[in-house]
This record gives structure tokens, C-alpha cells and sequence, in this order.
């Protein structure tokens, strides 16, 4: 399409108009060229975006799986807190982690969600940092759904309990780094 409208304006130019004339007719279409390019890479990006929400969080759990152990930081005041934690699921299309709720950080995480996990892959080369927000799900089928996914849970756990608590992410931030690479940087 740049190619057309390149060699349409370079006939014009060179046809009718003085020299002055073409060198700012030239600059015109450079712009305009430029702001087309401009629309066209950000549209694509948008429609990329949109498209691979779902791809996104399927990378990132993937990742934190391979990791085995990942590690959460929470606020406790104006202490920061982090610890280790090992489980997390799509179940409906959304991205879950559990804890129990006699816990610190299940404490920490109700009087201020924002999170932010980072899970070393083996090599010790490449992380990933994940940032959100974490909103405690109280539906049954999901706690369910991830104990099933989980039997060694269940001997801490039930759905049904007063104690298990179901972390959704959301507003999720990924951030794929390492020694070798630019970071790249995906949401959800």
C-alpha cells in the first residue's frame, strides 16, 4: 500500500509542481506516510493485545509451573513480605493462586491486593516478574475445581472450609526477563 502511495506521489511531483513546491509536497507525504505507518502498527498491536489475553496467561502459568517455586510479595505496613508458594490454575479462563486465610499473607493481601511474584526458571538465567492486583473468590466449584487439580491439598483444605482462600489475578503485568534478552512485556 506504502508502495502505491510512493510511487503515485513521486509521479505528481515530479510531473506538475516547481521544485519548491515538491520538497514540501515530499515532506507532506513522508508524514503522511509515517502517520499511517503509525496507525497501522498500533492497531495491530491493540487487535494483538486483545486477541492473546487469554494466550498471555496461558504463558504465564505455564512459566510459573516450570518454575515449581515461585515467590509472592505482599505489603504488611510498610514492610514488604515474600514467601514461597507452588500452585496456580486457569479455571474459567481466569488465573488463580490459593492460600489459607489464618495466614499472614492472606491477611496482607485483604487490606491491600497489589502483589507483584517473581519465579526463577532453573537456569537461573531467565524470571519472570508478575504484578496485579489479587481479588479472594469465594465460588465453590472453583475451590473445587482446584483442589481436584491439587490432591495434595486436600488434606490441608476443602472447598467448603471457612479457611481456603482462591486468589484471582487480575490487572495482571508480565514481565519476561533474562541475561540474554530485551524483557518483554505482556498483560492480562
Amino acid at each position: 500500500m506504502f508502495s502505491l502511495i510512493r510511487i503515485f506521489a513521486t509521479e505528481i511531483i515530479t510531473e506538475t509542481l516547481t521544485i519548491k513546491k515538491r520538497y514540501k509536497m515530499k515532506k507532506v507525504l513522508f508524514a503522511v506516510m509515517f502517520a499511517l505507518a503509525a496507525f497501522n502498527s498500533s492497531y495491530a498491536q491493540v487487535t494483538n493485545e486483545k486477541k492473546s489475553m487469554e494466550e498471555n496467561m496461558k504463558e504465564v502459568q505455564a512459566y510459573l509451573k516450570e518454575c515449581g517455586a515461585f515467590f509472592i510479595a505482599t505489603v504488611d505496613g510498610d514492610q514488604p513480605r515474600v514467601r514461597p508458594f507452588g500452585v496456580s490454575e486457569i479455571i474459567d479462563g481466569r488465573l488463580y493462586i490459593m492460600t489459607g486465610k489464618v495466614k499472614d499473607v492472606y491477611k496482607q493481601i485483604a487490606k491491600n491486593g497489589k502483589f507483584e511474584i517473581c519465579a526463577l526458571k532453573k537456569s537461573g538465567a531467565e524470571w519472570l516478574r508478575l504484578s496485579g492486583t489479587l481479588v479472594n473468590t469465594e465460588t465453590l466449584a472453583v475451590k473445587e475445581e482446584f483442589l481436584n487439580r491439587n490432591p495434595g491439598l486436600k488434606s490441608m483444605y476443602k472447598a467448603d472450609d471457612d479457611n481456603m482462600a482462591v486468589l484471582q489475578i487480575t490487572d495482571a503485568t508480565a514481565r519476561f526477563c533474562s541475561f540474554a534478552a530485551p524483557e518483554r512485556k505482556v498483560n492480562f
